[in-house]
């Protein structure tokens, strides 16, 4: 009888299970997201490693220690994981113009979006006469 091999084998009991030795030290800022990032695109340090040609080793200490990466190094690293750059180094997104709470006017003219067109024709033929008026007074 020949026995089976269970090396490379998923088991049902153990697949959410972490493997390695727990760090004494708490991971830095940057660490904490490569590490999320990395478990969100569902892969593993030595699977990253082997994307960018690295030792597993290297990449466990880019999520455990504080590190200076090279422009090029976090370009591909974010290549590796599927993300922006942006993303990878947590860049703050730009505010659109919308974001915040409206003035006054745009909540007026928000409003008068829903109305019905002849009645947002009339508005906007007040605005406009309106404007006309401020600007030769001004």
């Amino acid at each position: 009888m020949q026995a089976i091999s269970l090396t490379g084998q998923i088991h049902p009991y153990n697949a959410g299970v972490k493997t390695g030795r727990p760090s004494k030290h708490p991971r830095p800022v940057f660490g904490e997201r490569l590490n999320a990032l990395r478990e969100a695109a569902g892969l593993s340090q030595a699977q990253v490693a082997d994307k960018l040609g690295i030792a597993q080793r290297t990449y466990s200490h880019w999520e455990r220690r504080p590190v200076a990466l090279r422009h090029d190094q976090l370009e591909a690293l974010a290549g590796a994981l599927g993300i922006t750059l942006a993303e990878l180094v947590g860049a703050p997104e730009a505010k659109s113009r919308g974001s915040g709470p409206a003035g006054k006017l745009r909540q007026v003219f928000e409003s008068a979006s829903k109305l019905p067109r002849h009645q947002q024709a009339k508005v906007a033929e007040f605005v406009e006469a309106f404007v006309a008026q401020q600007q030769k007074a001004g």
